[in-house]
């Protein structure tokens, strides 16, 4: 699995929260950081979407993070992403920059995610996929990591 997203950790406490979870992941969770665009928003966005394109393998499955993306519990996910894993093709997850992911990078995505409808920090979202990812696969492998029953 391939994570792509704009910008490059520089906080440490994100970094280790990102790395927490990936380094747990089978199949690894392999992260490429795209540079930063300039300019207007627009541009920005333009730029962002440039490299994160040139960052996709040809026959990837991309599913990019997005907040009109879907949304799904955990157990759901889980079935998603083990469905996903299925199709025999690299999966990557693509996450845009502080304005967003350009409309290019929407329309070549295979799938949308969402995290919820609250707005995350882009840097922070790396490191909610990589522990829902985790959780997804510790579900999928009946590893007692996720309790889903309520108190």
């Amino acid at each position: 699995m391939r994570l792509i997203a704009v910008g490059r950790m520089k906080d440490r406490v994100e970094h280790d929260l990102f790395q927490r979870y990936a380094a747990r992941l089978t199949p690894r969770l392999d992260l490429v950081e795209i540079a930063e665009g300039r300019g207007a928003a627009v541009e920005i966005k333009r730029r962002e979407a440039q490299g994160l394109l040139a960052a996709l393998p040809e026959r990837a499955f991309a599913v990019a993070l997005d907040e009109g993306g879907r949304t799904h519990d955990s157990m759901a996910f889980a079935r998603v992403v083990e469905r996903w894993m299925g199709l025999a093709r690299p999966l990557c997850f693509v996450i845009g920059g502080a304005e967003g992911l350009d409309g290019s990078v929407l329309a070549r995505a295979d799938d949308t995610l969402s995290l919820g409808p609250m707005t995350w920090p882009h840097m922070l979202v790396r490191g909610l996929l990589a522990e829902q990812l985790y959780r997804a696969r510790a579900i999928a492998s009946g590893h007692p990591y996720h309790r889903a029953g309520r108190p």
